[in-house]
C-alpha cells in the first residue's frame, strides 16, 4: 500500500519543524507554554490519577483498537498473497476481529469501573462526556451478546476441521442467510460504526471534562483524521468484498446470492474479476450495490 495517506501529516509535521526552526528561543517557549495550556486556559492542570488512566485506557481502546477491529473486518476477509477464489474462508479477518472485539468490550468495562471505585457513584446523565460513555459500554458489551447468538456458520467446509462436510449439513444460518443472519448483519455492523461515531464525541468530551492541554487534543485530533484518510485510501484502492463472497466463492447459486451484500460500500466481483480481488490488484472493479 502506498504513503499517500499519511502524506499530509507528514507535510504537517515538516511545516511544524520548520516553523519551529524559524521561530526565536522565546517565541518557541511561547509555543511550548501554549501547546501545553489546559483547554479551559487555566495556569495550572491538576487532574486525579483515576482520571488520567481513565482517559489514557479510554483513548487507546476506542481510538485505537477500535477502529482497528473495523478496518480489519472490512478490509482483510481477503490477504494480500491468499490466491482468492482458490483459497476461500481465510480465518484472519474473523479472528482478528473478534479478539479486538473482545477486547474493547473487556477494557471498556475496565475504564469505566476505574471511574466507579474513584468516585463511588453511578451517576450517568453526569455530564454530556458520561452518558456518552456509558453508552459506548452498553453498546461494545451488546456487540459481545449479539456476536454470540448470531447462529450457525455452515457450507460445504467445516470452518474448524476445514474438512468437507456432506450436502445435508450445509444449512447454516450464515450460509443459508436466514432471517437471524441478515437481523444480525445490520445491527452489528449499524452499532458499529455508530459506536466509532459517538467514540470521537466522547474523547472530544472527556478531553473538556478532564480540561486536558491543547497539544492532547491537536494529537488526538491529526489521529482521527489520519484513521478517516486509512479508510477513505483502502476502500478506493483496495474494496470491501462481500463477506459472503469471501468465504464461499463464486458460485451464484448459493442461497446467499438472492440477496445484496448489507452494508455501504460493498462489492461482489464476477468470475472474470476474480484476479482483481483486493489486495491482488490495485483497483477493484466489482459489482457495487
Amino acid at each position: 500500500m502506498r504513503l499517500g495517506i499519511f502524506r499530509p501529516v507528514l507535510l504537517a509535521g515538516l511545516a511544524v519543524l520548520g516553523l519551529r526552526a524559524a521561530l526565536s528561543p522565546a517565541q518557541a517557549l511561547t509555543t511550548t507554554q501554549w501547546l501545553l495550556t489546559p483547554l479551559s486556559g487555566a495556569a495550572e492542570h491538576d487532574v486525579a490519577a483515576s482520571v488520567i488512566w481513565h482517559g489514557r485506557l479510554m483513548t487507546a481502546v476506542w481510538a485505537v483498537l477500535a477502529p482497528a477491529s473495523v478496518l480489519v473486518a472490512r478490509y482483510l476477509k481477503i490477504t494480500p498473497r491468499q490466491s482468492w477464489p482458490a483459497r476461500l474462508d481465510n480465518p484472519f479477518w474473523f479472528l482478528t476481529h473478534r479478539r479486538l472485539g473482545y477486547g474493547v468490550a473487556l477494557l471498556t468495562v475496565a475504564g469505566v469501573a476505574i471511574m466507579l471505585a474513584a468516585r463511588g457513584q453511578w451517576a450517568p446523565t453526569r455530564s454530556l462526556h458520561t452518558s456518552l460513555g456509558w453508552s459506548l459500554c452498553l453498546l461494545a458489551v451488546f456487540q459481545v451478546v449479539a456476536s454470540l447468538a448470531r447462529g450457525t456458520h455452515g457450507g460445504p467446509v467445516n470452518p474448524f476441521t476445514r474438512q468437507p462436510r456432506p450436502p445435508e449439513q450445509w444449512p447454516g444460518d450464515h450460509f443459508s442467510m436466514t432471517r437471524r443472519r441478515i437481523l444480525f448483519e445490520y445491527t452489528h455492523k449499524t452499532i458499529g460504526y455508530l459506536a466509532i461515531l459517538i467514540a470521537v464525541v466522547t474523547i472530544a468530551a472527556g478531553l473538556r471534562a478532564a480540561d486536558a492541554p491543547l497539544w492532547m487534543l491537536l494529537a488526538i485530533a491529526a489521529w482521527w483524521l489520519l484513521c478517516a484518510a486509512l479508510f477513505v485510501t483502502l476502500q478506493r484502492k483496495v474494496g470491501c468484498i462481500d463477506t459472503y463472497q469471501a468465504i464461499w466463492g463464486l458460485d451464484r447459486s448459493l442461497p446467499g446470492y438472492r440477496r445484496p451484500p448489507i452494508g455501504l460500500g460493498i462489492m461482489r466481483l464476477s468470475e472474470g474479476e476474480a484476479g482483481q480481488a483486493p489486495w491482488q490488484c490495485g483497483k477493484p472493479k466489482g459489482d457495487r450495490r
